[in-house]
């Protein structure tokens, strides 16, 4: 397991001792030792507007994601890309249920939302999304793990759909939870825009970094579609904050701290399946922080229960009325967790 700083993980370990939160899919272990450092000694500057800081952090991202440093657009534009989207008409898909985000902005502009059923899977209906696209269709939103099911859809399958999509309307792929998943570098819609496709993909640090408090993240796009965000105005550096900045740095150039975090993160999801495959629970393949299954009874008996004993879940997610959501959290929170699952 990786090394965290412990007197940082004995306060977020106290903090949680009242009530547990595990419905927000955050990481629960402190960001790594160098970002925590660069947020320290970053606190002098903060009088001052970004700066060359911010380009550094672009080509840093840029070399990662193995594109173009013109292909990179800093910030959490989900909402904002979504408004512009929406503001120019058309037909908007999206699996449900989801993160509405993207979609909830577009319609409040005038988009019109297509909803399209997740599969038996509880997986991105690949097929159902292709009948929906028609000459009205001006965007598809896909999460990859998806979200709540934590989901990944096949390899070849996801991407073979991504190439052939991606000819007839705007592809956004959020992968905000695929450091979790078993192959990254094999499932990453990245692949897809290094070969030509007009895709956008998603990141933030706000997951498997351990900088949700922060609010930052990116998207690498098509060289194409890059420039006419960034001619809309969308990516401005000085949008961001000199913390967050060198926090995302010190994140990248820290190379042992997600895949660790990983390998914990698997083991702890592991101990859920087999719990809730000996309580014979009906549950999602999940390759996310967080785990999906069917409780058997109404979401609002089952939340109850948990808050009683001071565990938040997350919210229901319509229309799976007896299903839950549980964030992977430190291991004595998912033992807490999983001994109130046992009472019910």
């Amino acid at each position: 397991m990786y090394r965290f700083y412990i007197p940082t993980i004995f306060f977020f370990m106290c903090l949680n001792a009242g009530a547990q939160q595990l419905s927000l899919n955050e990481n629960p272990y402190p960001p790594a030792a160098g970002v925590q450092e660069a947020i320290k000694k970053e606190m002098a500057n903060i009088a001052r507007y970004p700066g060359p800081d911010a380009n550094a952090l672009i080509a840093a991202i840029a070399q990662k994601e193995g594109v173009k440093e013109d292909q990179i657009i800093t910030g959490e534009i989900l909402a904002q890309l979504g408004v512009f989207l929406g503001l120019k008409g058309g037909e908007f898909i999206y699996s449900v249920p989801g993160y509405p985000v993207f979609t909830d902005a577009a319609a409040s502009v005038g988009g019109k939302v297509i909803e399209v059923p997740l599969n038996d899977r509880k997986e991105n209906d690949l097929q159902a999304i292709s009948s929906k696209i028609n000459e009205h269709t001006t965007a598809i939103f896909l999460v990859n793990p998806h979200n709540p099911s934590g989901t990944v859809s096949d390899k070849q399958t996801f991407h073979d759909f991504l190439h052939t999509a991606a000819k007839q309307a705007i592809i956004l792929v959020d992968e905000a939870y695929l450091e979790y998943a078993d192959d990254f570098a094999g499932r990453t819609a990245v692949n897809n825009i290094k070969e030509g496709d007009n895709i956008i993909v998603f990141r933030t640090f706000a997951k498997a970094y351990g900088m949700a408090g922060l609010s930052i993240g990116y998207c690498v796009a098509a060289p194409s579609i890059a420039k006419f965000l960034k001619d809309k105005g969308l990516g401005n550096v000085h949008d961001l904050n000199r913390l967050s900045i060198v926090a995302a740095k010190a994140a990248l150039a820290d190379k042992s701290y997600v895949p660790q975090l990983n390998k914990t993160i698997t083991a702890e999801r592991k101990k859920w399946n087999q719990l809730l495959d000996s309580l014979h629970l009906e549950h999602t393949s999940s390759q996310a922080n967080f785990i999906y299954f069917n409780t058997g009874k109404p979401y609002g008996q089952v939340a109850a229960a948990f808050k009683a004993q001071g565990v938040q879940i997350a919210r229901l997610f319509s229309p799976y009325n007896t299903w839950i959501r549980i964030t992977i959290g430190l291991p004595s929170e998912n033992k807490k967790a999983q001994e109130v699952l046992r009472k019910l």
